[in-house]
């Protein structure tokens, strides 16, 4: 039995506001360098707006104390590479989620159209993780700082699911 629009309750969209939320989470995320910002750049990205009598000063000083921290840790196309991937995947999420809810399944062509945005929007969550991954290994980020990140992939994808659950229940009587 169905229920009559004027009775149906507005839908909650958690997956969604989940999705924007984890997104806002991860560019704050990148914005900080993946959570190492302060310890390590290019000598430029500190001395970049000094006089060059300064910026020798400067790197005499810091060659003198052995301070190599902030000389280079990682090279800084690194950090801009990682970026572009996590925006891209966090980009490629959200189409697919929104191609996914865009799609009203009226025939079984239509409701396997939007199972496979909902299965794209999952396996780029998926994606996402491993990227964390990968900047966890290359870079020195302290791996309890990156938890937080995956447990909100990890809940999109519980997410995710269960609406692809619920949907497989309403659609498989289409033909």
């Amino acid at each position: 039995m169905s229920v009559l629009v004027k009775d149906r309750s507005k839908s909650k969209l958690e997956f969604y506001q989940n999705a924007r939320k984890f997104q806002l989470q991860m560019l704050h995320l990148m914005s900080r360098d993946f959570g190492i910002k302060q310890k390590a750049r290019e000598p430029n990205f500190y001395l970049g707006q000094m006089k060059e009598d300064d910026r020798e000063t400067i790197n005499t000083i810091l060659i003198r104390y052995n301070i190599i921290r902030i000389t280079e840790d990682y090279p800084k196309w690194m950090i801009e590479m990682l970026r572009r991937r996590v925006a891209d995947h966090l980009q490629e999420m959200m189409e697919h989620i929104t191609k996914a809810y865009t799609i009203w399944a009226t025939n079984k062509a239509e409701a396997n159209a939007r199972r496979i945005s909902q299965d794209h929007a999952i396996a780029t969550c998926e994606v996402l993780k491993q990227d964390l991954e990968l900047a966890k290994d290359i870079l020195p980020i302290n791996t309890d700082k990156l938890l937080r990140y995956v447990d909100a992939a990890n809940k999109e994808i519980a997410l995710l699911k269960g609406w692809r659950k619920s949907d497989n229940k309403r659609f498989k009587d289409l033909k």
